[in-house]
């Protein structure tokens, strides 16, 4: 027996056929159209001669240049389909032209008889092309079927039903059309009438809904009901354009939906109008459940549950909203939160699962960003007690916090937000394995939440300074408990120690209101932050914050005790000096650099203090010198000893200074000495090193400045001692064999002379007649040529011997 598949099987075997046969014929056409050019062409050639080497009656040239061997830009298929679509295209144009501008110059039963037998002609016309084989002329026909239908129900519209609301007509006519294109296409098998018919059921109801006047309400359940019948028809449908609509419809209406219904549950005014647009969302959220438990893909049904998770959560928050205080509702959005957690113990499919559980912490995180702006204002506004310090304690630690600035609104349940997230975060981090990041997570919103405790119950200004402490000491705790749970520096350790940091900043900026609240807070802090000091992985941080605090201790102290700026500086060089003890001790580790780098901070510090007075200024910097200079005998720090010898150095000018002393000597005098003194031990080390690089900086310190003072000095004493130091200079380098003293004191010496001499040259210059200057540049010029040999052989021996010195 011979079996036979089924009817649509064999028709598609059938069209496959057809087509190869189509192509087929079209390769064939295309070598006879070559064969013929080629016989053509050999045909009007001449002969060739006897003796070319072309044997008579041979083949022709080969067809690989000329028409013959382009290749067709186009297949047979398109050129069908092109050829079909604009055909119905134009046919579709002329039938809308006759029906709106050639109606009116037929009678009624003329108009009825074209635009019917028109139509009757174009839906019947497919069945005989799909009989045929000719799939593609049969779906041309039938897309200008569906047009003449769409234009039959306006002319059924303009003839018998003219009193008829536009609307209600429209929404009617949609609905019918939907239906008939759908039979039209199942019964065919045709290709575009069920997309078609799909895209046009989504109008009826919405446009019945709108005839009707419904209210926005009505017309949400509408369009949700639409994005249901949308949904169910893309599970069902197996044709993808079918599928594809049906899932832009739904997804459209859909959205425009729930968007409507939020607005209307969040803008009601009474607990009954909430509750019947959260009904709605609800529904949303029902269909958009049903959609991810059939959808096959994975993600897709994800966010479906993630929708209809936020669905839910909507629609209770703005039943809460006019139901509990203002405060309440980021509070009761979060309940409904956790209680889409519940999930994870159902049946429910595990995508679907997981997209509550998305939902649910997407709502947790817009809680927080409620909660940021509170957050962000305890931790900034203790700052602008900073620029009237000492103004009287406020009442509460919210005046202090927000001083002449406005609170956020409900900031009373912020800190249980913060506190509900925190909660949450430790619940799921034990099951996570991204649990450390889980955890810092949670520690820094749990501190978010005691921060901003005292701001929102308005706590007395007191406890909110002991509250902000205990902080502190928490925060303190917990990093030395995760050390010693980890066995290293935890993550969570180091978030717990900075958090420390910034919560004791905070604080101490908070206590500026209250002089005795300042003191007591800064020596807490240096007391607690010293003690935390103590562990060695906590010492890089805890240390030079405990300076830190010492030295604004410091500075508080002296203004508490009424000193000047500049006295205060001698308290706070009691930090620097210190952190060098520490840093000596504590040599090697991780903390040597931090803590000297808040020691030097402390020193700048008491440095700026001390400016205005110059006296206080030089001893400040004397004071520094000497604990850089006790820094610089570690090996480790020997390159500190610059420093020390510069602070010196600018202590011995500052000090000159306030004395009015104008003499240069007495401020290059202090360098020359000690440089020497460097120069010698570094020549008595390294007999290598050169004489400029020991001793040329210090002769240089002060030959230079005195011989520009003594140029223009009129007495004679400066100039007398300028030269005898410079012959000092210049017998001791010749005695030593030294380059840079002999070079140095021989050129000052010869410009103190020729200084000294200068007055007498002119006189003489002026003396003598006009024409001895140039006879005397002549007879020179002579005499340096006759001469020119013997003077590059004794310069050749000068520069032998400087170079033979040391």
């Amino acid at each position: 027996m011979t079996n036979l598949p089924p009817p649509a099987e064999e028709l598609r075997i059938l069209d496959a056929e057809l087509r190869q046969l189509d192509l087929r014929r079209a390769v064939l056409l295309r070598r006879r159209a070559w064969l013929v050019h080629t016989l053509r062409a050999a045909a009007a050639a001449p002969q060739p001669a006897q003796g070319t080497g072309a044997a008579p009656g041979g083949p022709p040239a080969g067809p690989a240049t000329g028409a013959a061997a382009r290749r067709p830009e186009t297949t047979a298929p398109g050129v069908q389909n092109v050829l079909l679509v604009l055909g119905g295209v134009l046919l579709t144009i002329a039938a809308i032209a006759f029906t709106l501008v050639s109606w009116g110059h037929l009678g009624i039963a003329g108009r009825s008889l074209v635009l019917g037998a028109l139509t009757v002609a174009a839906m019947g016309a497919p069945v005989t092309l799909l009989r045929r084989g000719l799939r593609a002329t049969a779906e041309a026909v039938s897309g200008l079927a569906t047009a003449l239908t769409v234009l039959d129900a306006y002319a059924l519209h303009e003839v018998a039903f003219t009193g008829a609301d536009g609307v209600g007509y429209t929404a009617a006519a949609s609905a019918v059309l939907a239906a008939l294109w759908a039979a039209y296409g199942v019964r065919l098998g045709l290709f575009h009438p069920l997309p078609l018919a799909v895209a046009t059921a989504h109008l009826p109801l919405l446009l019945w809904a709108i005839a009707l006047g419904a209210g926005p309400l009505p017309l949400t359940a509408v369009l949700l009901a639409t994005a249901a019948g949308g949904s169910a028809v893309a599970l069902r449908a197996v044709s993808t354009p079918v599928r594809v609509v049906a899932v832009v419809g739904a997804l459209g209406t859909g959205a425009v939906g729930v968007l409507s219904a939020g607005w209307l549950c969040w803008s009601a005014s009474d607990p009954g109008s909430a509750a019947r647009a959260a009904a709605l969302l609800v529904v949303a959220a029902a269909v958009a459940l049903a959609t991810g438990r059939f959808v096959p893909n994975r993600e897709v049904a994800v966010a479906a549950a993630a929708a209809a998770g936020l669905c839910l959560v909507a629609g209770s928050a703005g039943v809460l909203r006019v139901s509990v205080p203002g405060e309440w509702t980021v509070p009761g959005c979060q309940l409904c939160a956790i209680l889409l957690l519940a999930a994870e113990r159902t049946s429910l499919p595990l995508p679907l699962r997981q997209g509550l559980v998305r939902a649910a912490a997407a709502v947790q995180g817009f809680a927080v960003l409620w909660a940021v702006p509170l957050v962000v204002g305890s931790v900034l506004g203790p700052a602008v007690q900073a620029v009237t310090p000492w103004s009287g304690a406020p009442r509460t630690v919210r005046d202090a916090v927000f001083a002449g600035v406005p609170a956020p609104a409900y900031a009373s349940t912020v800190p249980l937000v913060l506190a509900v997230v925190a909660a949450a975060l430790v619940v799921a981090g034990r099951r996570t394995p991204r649990r450390p990041a889980v955890m810092v997570v949670a520690l820094v919103l749990g501190w978010a939440a005691l921060l901003v405790l005292p701001v929102a119950l308005q706590l007395p200004y007191t406890a909110g300074l002991v509250t902000q402490a205990a902080v502190v000491v928490a925060a303190l705790g917990l990093a030395v408990r995760s050390d010693r749970a980890d066995g290293g520096t935890s993550p969570l350790a180091l978030t717990a120690l900075l958090l420390a940091l910034l919560t004791s900043v905070d604080l101490a900026l908070l206590s500026l209101a209250s002089e005795s609240a300042t003191i007591g807070v800064l020596v807490t802090l240096t007391v607690l932050f010293g003690a935390a000091g103590r562990r060695p992985r906590h010492a890089p941080f805890t240390v030079p914050a405990a300076l830190a605090h010492a030295t604004a201790l410091a500075c508080a102290l002296g203004a508490s005790a009424g000193l000047r700026p500049p006295h205060t500086a001698l308290l706070v060089l009691v930090v620097p000096a210190v952190a060098a003890l520490i840093a000596s001790r504590a040599s090697g580790s991780r903390a040597t650099v931090p803590v000297e780098v808040a020691g030097a901070a402390a020193g700048l510090l008491a440095l700026a203090l001390a400016v205005p007075d110059p006296p206080l200024l030089a001893l400040v910097l004397s004071l520094n010198g000497v604990v850089a200079a006790a820094t610089a005998l570690r090996p480790q720090r020997r390159a500190v000893g610059w420093a020390a010898a510069v602070l010196l150095l600018a202590a011995a000018w500052v000090r000159l200074a306030a004395w009015e002393v104008g003499t240069p000597e007495a401020y290059t005098l202090p360098v020359t000495g000690p440089a020497l003194v460097v120069g010698c031990l570094r020549r008595r080390r390294d007999t290598a090193a050169s004489s400029w690089t020991a001793y040329g900086p210090g002769l240089a310190a002060t030959l230079v400045p005195s011989l520009l003072a003594a140029w223009d000095d009129q007495h004679w004493l400066r100039p007398l001692l300028l030269g005898v130091a410079a012959l000092a200079v210049t017998l001791v380098g010749a005695r030593l064999r030294l380059q840079a003293p002999l070079v140095l004191g021989a050129g000052v010496l010869a410009l103190v002379a020729l200084h000294e001499l200068a007055p007498y040259l002119t006189q003489v210059v002026g003396a003598l007649p006009r024409w001895v200057p140039p006879a005397l540049a002549g007879l020179v010029l002579l005499v340096l040529g006759a001469t020119y040999e013997h003077r590059l052989r004794d310069a050749r021996r000068l520069r032998e011997a400087l170079g033979r010195l040391r």
